[in-house]
């Protein structure tokens, strides 16, 4: 009986996605909670308040450090990142890959429209005051509104299909089956 937990365990940590991709995961979930908990908790707060600028100041901060997450997890995929077996063939496996697909599109998408939505504002990108990247060309409020409202709008997509994308990794857990596993550290 112990041979056969023990060859069970082994065949799980195989199908499982190797540490970098992990914690490639996990950062940009956790990221994507804070950046959006972030300006919610900043657009609620009166203007004068000094804690107001802070959250700004956060926001696009780990926004930049959102974006660099997000580079390394494309570029890790692309090449050294482990490749494992679908878990769901069929409808269930092309929804997942369509799931994955437009989640990475509109972090991608995401990324973009908070570097623009700055630079159009006529504001450079700055990481905690430790360095800032100018805009690489002239300010249009016009367009940086623009951009701002299309950034919020995206937000809560990204949101909401990160939501469902938790709900259904914690039904296949709930059900039985190793999907979830296969993301979570440790295990």
């Amino acid at each position: 009986m112990d041979v056969l937990l023990i060859e069970a365990k082994a065949a799980t940590r195989f199908r499982r996605y190797d540490p970098v991709t992990i914690a490639f995961h996990w950062t940009t979930a956790v990221l994507v909670v804070v950046l959006f908990a972030s300006i919610l908790i900043a657009h609620g707060a009166p203007r004068e308040w000094r804690w107001h600028h802070n959250l700004e100041v956060v926001h696009v901060s780990l926004g930049i450090a959102f974006a660099a997450v997000l580079i390394g997890r494309l570029a890790w995929r692309l090449t050294l990142g482990r490749r494992l077996p679908d878990a769901a063939h069929g409808i269930q496996g092309l929804a997942a890959k369509a799931v994955h697909l437009v989640l990475y599109a509109a972090l991608i998408l995401q990324m973009s429209l908070g570097f623009l939505t700055r630079w159009f504002q006529g504001e450079a990108l700055s990481f905690f005051g430790l360095f800032t990247v100018p805009a690489p060309f002239s300010p249009n409020p016009d367009i940086g509104e623009v951009l701002e409202n299309v950034h919020n709008y995206v937000a809560w997509f990204i949101i909401l299909l990160a939501a469902g994308h938790a709900v259904v990794a914690i039904g296949h857990h709930l059900f039985g089956d190793d999907v979830l596993r296969r993301m979570l550290p440790g295990c």
